[in-house]
């Protein structure tokens, strides 16, 4: 039974420090009663009204158990919705709307445009090439020649290692481990799993725990550190780029010349060179990992949208864009070697996530690949709408335009 409190009492004894913010629950009936609370609380410490926060219609009993703590309400993203976008998938067949969620002005309309463009050559070719999710621990030998035992001991035990990952999970199934770098006496062997439905994160750290601890047990390194940062995630990375990470996608179509100037308005020609004078030549010059334009820009609008990891957003700006004319028409496709998502799971459980992913029938079990799918296709339709618009020199014009209201 909770020892009940008022509600002005536990304010007086947060401001007095006697009570700590994730206690609150403690003394409620009921956790909204507790998020109530705790807004008044910071209410009166920063001295201001959060009306707009305090209002939202998600379910906080359940959100507390997986997905946040210490709430205090909610926050509000415009969602807009592009499309129709066609697709000829392995797994997203047909024409589908999609719901994006940004503040920025213009970015829904210019996804929307090359949804037009995707539609009138007859839909996007979308595949998945790859599917992975990894965790890399660092570990500790004794010596330089221990360390090199340890690497062959990981490579000549690779059934038992898998063994022991996988009776952590029903889902999970370790494919390999590889790269296993070595750096003096430290080694980040990556174990590379598949997880289903789910974005797989807390998956797998918990295979490789189990994992690693029969490696340590039984070669007598000393583990450092279950995440070695060859993962390698949330963080912008070459490794990633090469091996990729999540899903692997790519999307492809080939447009007439005549659908290029009518809605591109400009040529095949022109967004060739932009795409090598910007996306390649200026992304190298940069030093940057991400050769295209704006990736960044539809991950994080459809990720905030179906309750995606947020920070995943960097990984899912990592690819190359190419381009090339082919007797006048433009041969244009993405590839996005590292995106990390779900169709279960996570915050794809949040209310209003699982509502835009049942905008485009991609909330479930067995729905991951459809989604995936999804995602890189309107990743194209934002990618060549900018490209044309730069092409064309009309990427100025647009922001003025819906931009700046």
């Amino acid at each position: 039974m909770r020892d009940m409190i008022k509600k002005d009492e536990i304010i007086e004894k947060l401001l007095n420090n006697e009570i700590k913010l994730h206690e609150i629950e403690k003394f409620t009936k009921t956790v909204d009663e507790a998020v109530n609370i705790r807004r008044s609380f910071i209410e009166e410490v920063s001295k201001t009204s959060l009306k707009h926060i305090s209002n939202y219609s998600l379910n906080m009993e359940e959100i507390i158990k997986k997905n946040i703590e210490n709430p205090i309400g909610t926050i509000q993203i415009p969602v807009g919705l592009a499309g129709p976008l066609k697709l000829n998938g392995e797994y997203a067949k047909g024409d589908f709307y999609v719901p994006l969620a940004t503040s920025e002005g213009a970015l829904v309309a210019s996804v929307n445009r090359g949804c037009s463009v995707i539609s009138a050559v007859g839909g996007a070719t979308v595949r998945i090439a790859d599917d992975k999710m990894t965790r890399a621990p660092v570990i500790k030998a004794k010596s330089l020649d221990h360390a090199l035992e340890i690497k062959t001991w990981i490579k000549d035990n690779f059934k038992e290692l898998k063994k022991a990952a996988e009776v952590t999970t029903r889902h999970g199934k370790l494919l390999k481990i590889d790269p296993i770098i070595m750096v003096g006496r430290y080694l980040y062997p990556r174990f590379v799993f598949t997880t289903g439905d789910s974005m797989g994160m807390n998956m797998v750290t918990i295979a490789t725990e189990n994992a690693l601890n029969l490696l340590t047990y039984k070669t007598g390194a000393h583990e450092v550190a279950l995440s070695g940062n060859v993962c390698v995630d949330k963080k912008p990375s070459s490794l990633n780029l090469i091996e990729g990470r999540g899903k692997t996608l790519v999307a492809e179509l080939i447009i007439p010349k005549k659908i290029v100037e009518k809605k591109l308005k400009t040529t095949s020609k022109a967004i060739v060179e932009v795409n090598i004078a910007k996306n390649l030549i200026g992304s190298a010059v940069s030093g940057s990992m991400g050769f295209n334009a704006h990736y960044a820009n539809m991950i994080g609008a459809i990720y905030l949208a179906t309750g995606q990891d947020e920070a995943h957003i960097v990984e899912g700006s990592l690819g190359i864009t190419t381009a090339e004319e082919m007797d006048g028409d433009l041969y244009f496709s993405v590839t996005l070697p590292d995106v990390p998502l779900a169709s279960i799971g996570g915050g794809t459980r949040l209310e209003t996530a699982k509502e835009c992913l049942e905008i485009m029938d991609a909330y479930g079990t067995g729905k991951v690949k459809k989604f995936a799918e999804i995602v890189v296709g309107i990743v194209l339709a934002g990618e060549l709408s900018l490209m044309g618009a730069l092409a064309s020199g009309h990427l100025a014009r647009a922001h003025k335009e819906l931009g700046r209201g």
